[in-house]
Parts: structure tokens; sequence; C-alpha cells
């Protein structure tokens, strides 16, 4: 029997949590929760569609749409996931899903998708293969065992003094002016990163649930008080134990100075302390300096991520 495909409306909780259900079961190593959904839809409200699945009332697949957080809202793209249990699959139903999101996108203006996929998933590569997407971004992510792990020796180099965010939000706007700077050089096939008017910085990269600010560490130019680099981290949805390094950013005038180690160290220490099992990160594959970081510092790769672009489906 073909699945019924319908919109999960943001106050249905029930919905929301067979969609949480349903992703964390097909995709554990990429969770999400109910709490990130709820800041999902409390700071992009409107931005963003889920869809459920269901074969005589029993939820067997999801999908979620929406505005990519890291472009601007006219961005030409939507972002795409779609999840369906084993037991369902082959049955039209991933099929479903995406022409209802595709619906979604195509009102909303979107000429296309783009997503993201581990490639220790080949059946979610084959389905969107078989659907026009291609590869278009290479991620190789690391992972770093905590277990045992003595905290590192942080040692900044000279003049440079480390805080966190927590004790200095003064600071914020300084962090604001290291994105501005840096994000548009970070090695990407996409297109950079919007880093937003400080408002939008703040909420998305700053005030996202799961950032802890005293895990959000800072280098300060001694003498001057500048921000000269940030490292963030970011748990797992739903996660205590895992967290990822949501961004290392270090403005180009400081530079090879060694404060993007310093800054990895210090929230290396971080998670150590806080009885974290294990920190992740990726980067693009024509990342040399933060890769050879990651290298230097013990992290171990774990299946690539991949970038991929894909056509809407057409009109039903």
């Amino acid at each position: 029997m073909s699945a019924s495909i319908r919109r999960i409306d943001p106050t249905d909780e029930v919905g929301l949590l067979a969609y949480v259900g349903i992703r964390n079961a097909v995709t554990p190593d990429t969770t999400d929760s109910l709490e990130q959904v709820r800041w999902e839809e409390a700071t992009y409200p409107g931005e963003g569609v889920r869809f459920l699945a269901e074969t005589d009332g029993v939820a067997v697949g999801t999908a979620s749409t929406g505005r990519i957080w890291v472009h601007g809202p006219s961005f030409e793209r939507y972002w795409l996931g779609i999840w369906v249990v084993p037991t369902a699959r082959g049955r039209g139903v991933g099929s479903a899903l995406l022409a209802a999101a595709s619906e979604a996108a195509r009102v909303a203006g979107k000429t296309g998708f783009q997503t993201e996929l581990s490639e220790a998933y080949p059946s979610g590569q084959d389905f969107l293969a078989h659907r026009g997407f291609v590869v278009t971004e290479r991620n190789k992510m690391v992972r770093l065992e905590l277990a045992g792990l003595e905290p590192p020796a942080i040692a900044p180099p000279a003049g440079i003094l480390l805080t966190t965010l927590a004790r200095r939000p003064d600071l914020v706007g300084g962090v604001h002016a290291v994105a501005i700077e840096a994000f548009p050089d970070i090695p990407s096939a996409d297109e950079p990163i919007d880093v937003g008017t400080i408002e939008a910085f703040v909420a998305r990269d700053v005030e996202r649930v799961g950032i802890p600010g005293d895990a959000f560490m800072l280098a300060v130019d001694v003498g001057s008080g500048e921000v000269a680099g940030y490292a963030s981290l970011i748990y797992a949805a739903g996660s205590t134990s895992v967290a990822y390094h949501d961004m290392t950013a270090v403005r180009r005038t400081y530079r090879g100075r060694g404060i993007a180690g310093a800054l990895k160290r210090a929230t290396i220490a971080w998670g150590i302390d806080h009885g974290l099992e294990a920190l992740e990160t990726g980067n693009d594959e024509d990342n040399a300096p933060m890769r050879a970081v990651n290298l230097s510092l013990g992290y171990r790769p774990v299946p690539d991520w991949l970038g991929l672009q894909g056509p809407l489906a057409p009109p039903r």
C-alpha cells in the first residue's frame, strides 16, 4: 500500500517526535532533537518544512526542507533531507517525500536542492544519483576519542590571551568581525557562508541550542584588545557526550602563528574536563591548513561527508 504524506505542523508534537525518531534511527551519526527543532522554528519561523510518510497509520519516513541557514534568504536552493525506515524502502516512499519537499521549495521560488550525506550510506547516494543529484563537495571527517586522554597544553603564542565568550560577552562584536574576514577564505565548492548582520550571526552561530558559552574560545590580542580568532563547539543534537567543532576562524593578519592550534587545544581540554566521549569535525578536502592541525592533534578519519546538489522533482 502506498504511503500518505502529510506536512507536520510546528505545534504537532507527536508528528515532530516521529520525525526525530525516524531520522535518528536511519542516520544515528547525524541526529536531531525536539529541542533543536524548536530552536529552528523560533529562530527561522516559517522557513522550514517537515513531512511525515505513513502507511496504515504507522510512520515509515520523514523529510525536511527549507532555508539553508549559512546562506542568505535569496539563495536559490533549499536544504533537503529524506529518511525512510529500511522495511519501507523500494516502495516509493522516498519519491513521494521528495515530491512533497519539491512542491514546498517550488512555492518558495527555489530552483533546486542542496544536501549532505555520509559516504557510509551508499543506498542514499544511489537514491539521489538516480534523481539527478551530483556530488559538488567532499568534506574529510575526523574524530578524536577523549577517553583516557590528558588535557593538552594550550600554549597560545606570545601576546595572545585565550578566554571564553561566557567570560567576555562584550567581545561578541569582535567575534562577528573575525567571521566577516575569515568566512570568505574557507575553502568550499559551495557559495561562501553568509555571515549576516550581527543579530543574525549571534542567533545562528553563538546562541544556537547546543553551543556552550564556556566552550566558545576567544583569542585576544593583549596589546590591542582585538579578537584575533575564535573556536566554538556544538553538541550533537540530543547528546551530552559528543560535540562537533562548529567553527575555528582566525583573522588574516594573525594566521601562521599557531592561534588556530591553541584554540583547538582549548576546546579539546574543555571536552575532556566536561566528560565528553569524542569530538568530531570536518573540512573541505582543499582546506589543507586546518586538516593538518587536526592531524597533529590526533584526530583520525571517519567516513567522508559528501555535499550534493540536485533538481526539484517534476510537478505532480
